[in-house]
């Protein structure tokens, strides 16, 4: 079973974060972290490792609505909250690739029928932020 949604998109790394921000909003997510991995492995592992890893930045995707249902049904739920949502350089400095954690996996977990309908509208909402993405590129 793949874990994520991911998308390709002909556009720089710094153009796909701000995309992504943008298109997250759009479906009603707010950032609640940001991890900037390039950064935080040059810190703790030296610049040889951020450099490998290159620009990666993961960032923790909240929709309030969302989580207050699926924790309402599983309170230990929130071990799987937030949605992060990965960007990363492609192949080449003007490609990104974009990986959004896919919310199924969460009903892999659960047979609960609340947090199987929380995790088809998170899929739902996630598939269209990646989609708008992928359409401001055409």
């Amino acid at each position: 079973m793949s874990y994520t949604h991911t998308i390709t998109v002909p556009m720089s790394y710094a153009q796909a974060v701000e995309a992504t921000r943008a298109a997250l909003a759009e479906e009603g997510f707010g950032i609640l972290t940001e991890i900037d991995v390039k950064a935080t492995f040059t810190k703790k592992l030296g610049a040889e490792s951020g450099e490998a890893v290159g620009d990666y930045v993961i960032l923790g995707a909240c929709n309030p609505s969302l989580a207050s249902k699926a924790l309402a049904a599983e309170p230990q739920l929130g071990a799987l909250l937030p949605c992060n949502v990965v960007v990363r350089r492609g192949a080449t400095e003007d490609h990104a690739t974009i990986d959004a954690i896919d919310p199924q996996t969460m009903v892999q977990l659960s047979d609960s029928a609340a947090v199987r309908e929380v995790a088809e509208d998170a899929e739902r909402r996630l598939r269209a932020a990646l989609d708008a993405v992928g359409a401001t590129t055409l």
